[in-house]
This record gives C-alpha cells, structure tokens and sequence, in this order.
C-alpha cells in the first residue's frame, strides 16, 4: 500500500515538473491560453466564450416591460 502511494505521488511530481518545464527554463515562459478567447482561429469565425457572450445578451434590452406586456396581451387575445 504504501509502495503503491510513493509510486503514485512520484508520477504526479515528474508529471507537474514536465508541465512547468517551459516556464523553468525560459525567461518569460507561461502556460499557453486555453481559453476560447485565447484562440485566434475561433476569434476569427466569430466565437467566443459562452459566459461573455451571456453578459452581452443580457445586456442587450430589445423590449421594455410595457412593450412586453403589450405583445404578450396581444398574442393571449
């Protein structure tokens, strides 16, 4: 049990020490954007994170509340 534990945390520390090694050994190494917003490919098509693209749909206000109650009025008679 035990061997098994030390084997496990043993994988895991040289699997952290590969994934850092760019940052280790260049001067202003960092970890690539995996973000959408990161990706010039999806920018290009149009496409971008799900929660910005939320922000700015709710931002956008296309009805007041008295042109709503209007329509839904309209569309109930």
């Amino acid at each position: 049990m035990l061997n098994t534990l030390l084997f496990t945390l043993l994988i895991v520390a040289i699997c952290i020490l590969l994934l850092c090694l760019k940052i280790v050994l260049f001067k202003n190494g960092k970890f690539p954007n995996g973000h959408v917003s990161g990706n010039k490919a999806l920018r290009k098509r149009g496409i971008g994170c799900v929660q910005s693209q939320d922000r700015i749909a709710q931002h956008k206000q296309t009805f007041s509340i008295e042109e709503m109650e209007k329509t839904l009025n309209n569309n109930m008679n």
